[in-house]
């Protein structure tokens, strides 16, 4: 699915979040992660990398686990002073644990890995609102410069001989910093803005990508929805 149209890894990516959030068993849960972990695998995705943007998540889970047992009723299996954990706790937990994380892996493999100029063209072909797009496309081009500019600015301190310490120097020159970065984003826009309306900016966004739907898009789109179709079967044949 890597290699494939932008267009279907956004619409993959809906599905199988949509399919995977309605599960109701450990074991469509379970396989629906298998898979997830299959295409971030396949997307080239390193297992180091793949910790890290996941450890944001791991967090949340980890409160539901330790919560959801001893507020959930049902039969206990475990009791800790007044606290009684309950296995339909449990099994609760260990159903969002499983499909946090399968939609979670299945995004940042089909649409993590897109890169944000063809992510804005991609919703746009789907008929995403053009104003949002267009605004993603801009919003991506001025974080790449305000990320330059700020690496100047901070360059030029250090070449002043700045080293931060715990003092109230250390805070006005970051409150310099952040105000001149401020300054500096306001005119380049201003002069972004002038450059646009000389080369007659009307408002519209022209889309002046190459994506074409090809075969292999057919055969991967055929193959993705016998996946989709196969976990909510799993999932009932389990019931």
């Amino acid at each position: 699915m890597s290699e494939r149209d932008p267009r279907l890894r956004i619409v993959a990516a809906i599905a199988f979040a949509l399919v995977t959030v309605s599960l109701a068993t450990i074991a469509g849960a379970a396989a629906a992660l298998v898979c997830a972990t299959a295409l971030a695998m396949t997307a080239g995705m390193q297992p180091r990398a793949l910790g890290k943007r996941l450890l944001a998540l791991e967090g949340f889970v980890l409160i539901l686990l330790l919560t959801l047992p001893f507020t959930t009723p049902g039969t206990t299996v475990l009791r800790l002073g007044p606290l009684t954990a309950s296995a339909e706790g449990l099994h609760l937990a260990a159903l969002i644990l499983l499909k946090a994380n399968a939609v979670v892996l299945a995004l940042l493999a089909l649409v993590g890995t897109l890169e944000p100029i063809v992510l804005g063209h991609a919703l746009a072909r789907l008929g995403a609102p053009e104003k949002l797009a267009h605004l993603l496309l801009m919003t991506v081009r001025q974080i790449h410069l305000l990320h330059a500019e700020l690496g100047r600015l901070r360059q030029a301190m250090r070449a002043r001989a700045f080293v931060p310490r715990s003092d109230s120097h250390t805070w006005r020159s970051y409150g310099w910093l952040m105000g001149m970065l401020l300054v500096r984003s306001l005119d380049h826009a201003q002069r972004v803005l002038a450059a646009m309306r000389c080369r007659c900016f009307d408002g519209r966004l022209y889309l002046l990508d190459s994506t074409a739907w090809a075969t292999k898009d057919t055969i991967a789109a055929l193959g993705f929805t016998v996946l989709l179709l196969a976990l909510p079967l799993l999932d009932l044949v389990q019931r």
